[in-house]
């Protein structure tokens, strides 16, 4: 018999969004930590960040920390990937699904693809918290739809990385655990504070990790600030991380399964 590799995915797709539309709490839960950390950066240190960044006070800072919570909020939501894989390993779904006559890639490719539109959705969510809360873009059509093609590649590459993550993990507890650097990194670059501002050898690591280009991405489309060669090396950088968390997840579900 022929597996049908698109029909398969599709169908796993729906097995994703059917378990996130049972159980909404794993999605509130990763929605809330963007919002609080929105929240917290905004009405309790906005007014003292803005004022030393740009003299524009607490409505300034809002549009300078609201593209780091974006990004956050991409990262909480692809670390749920992590555990919903992690899951599947232990639980023996695994086992089930090797005696259906299915694509072995579908299984990985539903996660994927349910894992970007949960982000999505997570994003347009905090986007309009961050709105309520003082965040005035000034970018026009084409700029919205430039930023959600980069979220929406940004979703996309880290998924990829947080599946080898569960693969890896063993257990549900590890793979939990496993991709919390990617929630910390944003603070260790432009996200909430300038680079130029840090000790010299914190402002090099900020300046060439994978997320400061990222974030001037974001911040340039959204507000008009300069973008630079940002675009460039942070598309990079998701393509690499895409790979190899693509084949990384092959490898290990290979081996596994």
């Amino acid at each position: 018999m022929t597996t049908y590799p698109m029909r398969d995915s599709a169908t796993m797709l729906r097995r994703n969004l059917k378990r996130m539309i049972r159980y909404p709490s794993m999605t509130v839960i990763l929605v809330a930590m963007p919002v609080i950390f929105l929240l917290l950066f905004v009405f309790v240190l906005g007014e003292t960040l803005g004022t030393g960044i740009n003299g524009g006070g607490r409505a300034a800072y809002a549009n300078y920390v609201a593209p780091a919570i974006m990004l956050m909020t991409v990262l909480s939501t692809v670390q749920g990937t992590a555990i919903s894989v992690a899951m599947d390993m232990t639980e023996g779904i695994i086992t089930r699904f090797r005696t259906m006559h299915i694509a072995r890639v579908s299984v990985l490719t539903g996660h994927v693809v349910g894992s970007v539109l949960q982000a999505m959705f997570a994003v347009t969510v905090v986007t309009a918290v961050a709105l309520l809360v003082g965040f005035r873009p000034t970018a026009g059509p084409l700029a919205w739809l430039a930023t959600a093609g980069f979220l929406i590649v940004l979703a996309f590459a880290f998924v990829w990385l947080c599946v080898a993550l569960g693969l890896a993990a063993g257990t549900v507890e590890t793979a939990s655990n496993t991709p919390m650097p990617l929630i910390l990194l944003p603070f260790l670059g432009s996200g909430f504070v300038p680079t130029d501002s840090m000790p010299t050898a914190l402002r090099w690591f900020a300046d060439y990790q994978p997320f400061t280009p990222i974030i001037e991405t974001l911040r340039g489309l959204l507000t008009a600030a300069p973008i630079g060669n940002n675009a460039w090396i942070a598309l990079t950088w998701c393509a690499v991380i895409a790979l190899g968390g693509y084949l990384w997840s092959k490898h290990l579900f290979n081996r596994i399964s």
